[in-house]
C-alpha cells in the first residue's frame, strides 16, 4: 500500500493515509485508457444529424417537362439530387455511436487513472476545506494556499457548498467518488481528494479485479 501524506487547507501537513495498492498503484496502459475515453466520448455524441433522401423531400411528384421535344436533358423530378433543393444522396442519418466496454475493462481504466496521477505526484489528499461562508473568494484563497490550478477536486457527496464556492473558478471541477470518471481525471493535471472521499473510491473497486 502507498502511504501519502494528508494535508489541511493551508497545505501543512496533518498526518499521513494509506491508498489502495490495487487501486492506486496499477500499471498504465495507455491502449486500455484511450479505449475507454474514447468509448466516453462516443457516448455523449447526440447522433442527430441527418439529410434529407428522395423519400422524405417534400414536392417533385409532377415531371418537370416532357421527356422529348425540349431539347433539354431528361428530368423526372425537381427534387432529384442533382438539382438545387433536391435530395441528399448517401447523407448521415441518426445513430448511436456509443459501443460497448466490459466493466472490468473501465474499472481497470479508472483505476489506471488514478495510478498515474499518484505516480506523476499530482495526487494530494486534503483533510478538509472548511470555508466561512459560500463565496467563490474564500475557495479561491485556499485553492491558491493548495497551489491548484487545473484540478479535479474529489469530495463527499454531501459538499454543496464546496461545488458552488468553486464553480466560477477556471480550471477546477468538483465531483464525488461515484462520478468519478477516466476522461475527467485525465483531463486535470491535478487530482485532489478529500480524505472523507478516500474510502469511498476504495469502495468503489471492492471487488472488481481487472
Amino acid at each position: 500500500m502507498a502511504t501519502v501524506k494528508v494535508y489541511d487547507q493551508n497545505k501543512r501537513e496533518s498526518g499521513v493515509i494509506e491508498l489502495a495498492a490495487d487501486v492506486f498503484e496499477v500499471e498504465v496502459r495507455p491502449e486500455i485508457l484511450h479505449l475507454v475515453v474514447r468509448a466516453q466520448a462516443a457516448a455523449k455524441r447526440a447522433g442527430t444529424h441527418q439529410t434529407k433522401t428522395r423519400a422524405l423531400v417534400s414536392g417533385g411528384g409532377a415531371k418537370p417537362w416532357k421527356q422529348k421535344g425540349t431539347g433539354r436533358a431528361r428530368s423526372g423530378s425537381n427534387r432529384s439530387p442533382l438539382w438545387r433543393g433536391g435530395a441528399v444522396v448517401f447523407g448521415p442519418a441518426p445513430r448511436d455511436y456509443s459501443f460497448k466496454v466490459n466493466s472490468k475493462v473501465r474499472a481497470l481504466a479508472l483505476k489506471m487513472a488514478l495510478s498515474s496521477r499518484l505516480a506523476g505526484e499530482n495526487l494530494m489528499i486534503v483533510k478538509n476545506i472548511d470555508l466561512p461562508e459560500v463565496k467563490t473568494r474564500h475557495f479561491a484563497k485556499v485553492a491558491g494556499a493548495l497551489g491548484l490550478q487545473k484540478a479535479l477536486i474529489v469530495t463527499r457527496g454531501d459538499a454543496g457548498d464546496l461545488v458552488r464556492s468553486a464553480r466560477n473558478i477556471p480550471g477546477l471541477t468538483l465531483t464525488t467518488p461515484d462520478r468519478l470518471s477516466v476522461t475527467e481525471i485525465l483531463n486535470h493535471r491535478q487530482l485532489v481528494l478529500m480524505e472523507s472521499a478516500v474510502e469511498s473510491v476504495h469502495a468503489r473497486f471492492a471487488g472488481k479485479g481487472a
